[in-house]
């Protein structure tokens, strides 16, 4: 007794018959009918890395049609950039691991990048590459804003200056999308800009380093009250970004992608939207700076002020506890300063403040610190002496410096200092006693007459 269950069995291990080899030809070709109905990319790939086989879907996702891609390099379609990663990844997937969940970047048609998610298998009796691609630009993108907005927050918080704060923002945009060139152009005047930061990077491929364009004349072919790239000419392809912050320019970003890329509209968004940030970042790094400038430098000379003084003392101190070397402070007080100010005025009495702070400077190491305490006195901290004698030294240079004229407004004024020196250890274990003992050591000097230097504790 037969019955279907019967009649299948009864079939199996025998070749299909000539009209079901027809229905499966009809099957296959309804199958490839069917892949290119997927969003999804799929790629067939030989063992020297050429495209044999691409969906349909390749014309939305890269701009391609299946024609053009047939028999292309792969490499050839792949960002720049991504190029080392996605040799490394076809190699494996080759030799026989699957690979899974693989992101990297494809050129589009239009030259802009395409975020791509893979899933790959090697057929070894066929050798070929088997892929699966889903396009994750837009997944990308919004984690891309995400990230940036932490990243740039954390940037401003953790540079010491702008120029690490440039430079972090930079690596931050280049993460972002393909830059070839990252520029940073502030306004020095009406019409000038001056370059203040700027980094290339070369990619597999490049012959020459780009030559950047001067940022004023960018300000000529693009209203810089938006976004916008250069079409034409020599300076085509570069992408200027205003930096604003509560409708003042504080400057631009110019961006290249490199030779034969451009940015999508997708990207000019994303830069427009970390511009912004940027720009909130960089003013208020630029504010805390200047409050910073307020609160430790002095105004008159830019030298340090009393508070910086005795932060960078005390933390000296402890260096020449541990290391057991000697450690010096200069007080110095300018003879006949009073006089030259009540004659000549405030003014002139400025500029020679303002001289003798850059006499001390240039007259001391670079490690030194030299302060203003106000008025006439000013401090020298002196790290690191080879020998005590060092500090009478260098106090009898800075007294040689100060003793030659001035020239001010025409005029010329000889101005000596009193200088006094403390030394630690022997004349005191902490700042205070230092202090001191280094202003007694220069009223010491003063009452000898002036322009001399007296070490503390040295008998009248």
């Amino acid at each position: 007794m037969s019955n279907g269950t019967t009649n299948v069995n009864s079939n199996k291990g025998k070749l299909p018959a000539a009209s079901e080899q027809t229905n499966s030809a009809v099957s296959y070709q309804a199958l490839g009918n069917y892949l290119d109905l997927l969003l999804d990319m799929i790629c067939v790939v030989s063992a020297e890395g050429r495209f044999i086989y691409v969906s349909a879907s390749v014309s939305r996702i890269l701009g391609y049609s299946p024609a053009e891609l047939l028999g292309q390099p792969m490499l050839d379609f792949v960002w720049p950039a991504d190029r080392a990663m996605t040799i490394e990844q076809a190699g494996r997937v080759m030799a026989g691991q699957p690979g899974t969940h693989f992101d990297n970047r494809y050129r589009h048609k239009n030259g802009s990048a395409v975020c791509l998610s893979w899933s790959a298998r090697w057929s070894e009796a066929d050798q070929l590459r088997v892929a699966v691609a889903r396009d994750i630009t837009a997944i990308r993108q919004a984690q891309a804003r995400q990230h940036a907005v932490y990243e740039i927050s954390e940037a401003a918080q953790q540079s010491h200056d702008l120029a690490q704060l440039y430079q972090q923002v930079a690596t931050i945009v280049a993460g972002l999308l393909a830059v070839r060139h990252f520029v940073i152009a502030l306004p020095q005047s009406e019409s000038g800009w001056e370059i203040r930061y700027q980094q290339e990077w070369r990619y597999p491929g490049d012959q020459q380093a780009m030559c950047v364009p001067d940022p004023a004349s960018l300000c000529y072919e693009l209203n810089l009250q938006s976004a916008g790239q250069i079409s034409s000419g020599a300076d085509q392809g570069w992408l200027v970004l205003p930096m604003q912050d509560a409708g003042t320019l504080l400057g631009m970003i110019m961006v290249h992608p490199g030779a034969d890329l451009q940015y999508s509209s997708t990207d000019l968004e994303l830069l427009g939207f970390v511009t912004t940030q940027i720009s909130a970042a960089i003013s208020r790094k630029t504010m805390l700076i200047r409050l910073q400038q307020l609160a430790l430098y002095d105004s008159l000379t830019g030298l340090a002020n009393r508070t910086l003084l005795l932060d960078r003392l005390q933390s000296a101190l402890q260096r020449a506890s541990r290391d057991e070397l000697p450690l010096a402070l200069l007080y110095l007080d300018l003879d006949r300063f009073k006089q030259v100010n009540d004659s000549f005025g405030h003014q002139i009495g400025d500029l020679l403040l303002q001289q003798t702070a850059q006499r001390i400077v240039q007259a001391v190491r670079q490690t030194d610190t030299v302060a203003r305490f106000g008025g006439d006195e000013f401090v020298i901290l002196l790290e690191q002496l080879d020998q005590p004698q060092t500090a009478v030294k260098v106090a009898e240079k800075v007294r040689q410096a100060l003793s030659l004229p001035f020239s001010l407004a025409g005029q010329q004024f000889d101005i000596s200092p009193s200088i006094g020196v403390a030394l630690f250890p022997d004349h005191g274990a902490d700042s205070r006693q230092l202090l001191l003992r280094a202003d007694v050591a220069m009223y010491s000097a003063k009452h000898r007459g002036g322009s001399q230097v007296v070490q503390a504790g040295q008998p009248e």
